[in-house]
């Protein structure tokens, strides 16, 4: 049941960044948005989806939500860094990154967690 909840929550944020992460792509090269605009973008697409994803651990679980919500969070990280390592065949990261997209995705999973 523990892990069926945590897939099925990974499953809906990864489907959620898919999605809005397309519809980012099309604004950027329609409106011709600059770099710091598709950034900020991609920050809020990583929050809304650990977000989403908490919330739906949270509301499958049923006890400790904020606990599930940090640990699909955790999750999404890791399935994130490890394919950004994977695609780009090395690690392009700088630290100060890797700590802020950590924290973003641990933060939007806890707070949909404990909101569900």
């Amino acid at each position: 049941m523990k892990l069926k909840t945590i897939l099925k929550s990974l499953f809906l944020a990864y489907a959620i960044t898919g999605a809005f992460l397309f519809l980012l792509a099309f604004l950027v090269f329609q409106l011709d948005l600059g770099r710091a605009p598709a950034a900020a973008g991609i920050v809020a697409i990583y929050v809304a989806s650990c977000f989403a994803g908490g919330f739906m651990a949270g509301k499958l679980m049923r006890r400790d939500k904020y606990f599930w919500g940090i640990l699909t969070g955790l999750t999404y990280f890791i399935l994130l860094a490890a394919a950004s390592f994977v695609v780009q065949g090395k690690w392009d990261m700088s630290f100060q990154h890797l700590i802020t997209t950590f924290c973003m995705c641990l933060g939007g999973g806890a707070l949909g967690g404990m909101l569900a």
